[in-house]
């Protein structure tokens, strides 16, 4: 039998340790005017890498939409990956780079699945919105709603759906079939370009600047929720450094809160 064509592409801004499986692609993001790593760089030919302060890993998103020719796409982070192990396992667990999914799992759960995102948090007290405005720029999760609106009426319902929801799957890690994450980064960088134009983020903070990373968080759910008929699979996200993701997202929200100005 044929393997399937799988690409998981690893964003990363330094030098690190990478899976040794071949279907890992680490990707240089925001490499426009930076030292090159000796990995894929988001730079080549149609590419937003300049846009990288604000859009974050979705620079690497964008270049695969463009330029990337697969059968099944993927997207994680050079500390961040899904496992199917569990957290005893993995704690157990000396060498973490054994525990990231293979080959052979992901074309198992393609076998299952249509789409494979991470396991949703839990937000407790707090929905999407609210989460959003605690932490962000609520006005401009406003212009988004209403973008929605103007470009996409009918995911509009979803969308004030979803903010209400307390639980979402998180750091736009994904894999899916290439056919269909065409079909996502349409509607998403439709939506993210028009927002772009109807926001000044001037004045914000340096990480308040990512803005439409954290905003295309919120919209992959809205996307995967409007689609209803897609078969979801939800699998652990592995962090490879010290602390759980459960800690490392405490921190960045403390952060994130304390420089929010």
């Amino acid at each position: 039998m044929k393997k399937k064509d799988i690409k998981i592409l690893v964003a990363t801004h330094k030098k690190y340790q990478m899976p040794s499986d071949d279907i890992y692609m680490p990707i240089q993001v925001g490499a426009e005017g930076k030292p090159n790593l000796g990995y894929l760089q988001d730079n080549t030919n149609d590419n937003i890498s300049i846009k990288n302060p604000n859009y974050c890993e979705l620079t690497a998103l964008y270049w695969a939409w463009k330029n990337l020719n697969c059968d099944y796409i993927g997207l994680n982070h050079y500390r961040r990956y899904f496992t199917l192990k569990s957290k005893k396992e993995i704690k157990k667990c000396k060498n973490k780079y054994e525990l990231i999914l293979n080959r052979k799992e992901i074309e198992d759960l393609l076998n299952q699945y249509d789409i494979i995102v991470s396991q949703y948090i839990n937000l407790y007290t707090k929905n999407i919105e609210s989460k959003y405005k605690q932490q962000h720029y609520i006005s401009d999760l406003k212009v988004t709603e209403s973008v929605i609106e103007k470009l996409y009426p009918e995911y509009l319902e979803c969308y004030k759906q979803t903010m209400k929801k307390h639980k979402m799957f998180i750091c736009n890690m994904f894999i899916m079939p290439k056919k269909l994450f065409n079909e996502y980064c349409e509607w998403l960088f439709n939506i993210l370009f028009e927002v772009e134009k109807q926001t000044n983020i001037k004045n914000y903070s340096v990480l308040q600047k990512r803005i439409y990373g954290f905003l295309s968080e919120r919209l992959m759910n809205v996307w995967v929720n409007y689609h209803n008929n897609l078969k979801v699979g939800n699998v652990q996200i592995l962090s490879l450094e010290k602390d759980s993701l459960k800690t490392i997202l405490k921190k960045s929200y403390k952060r994130i809160i304390h420089q929010k100005s």
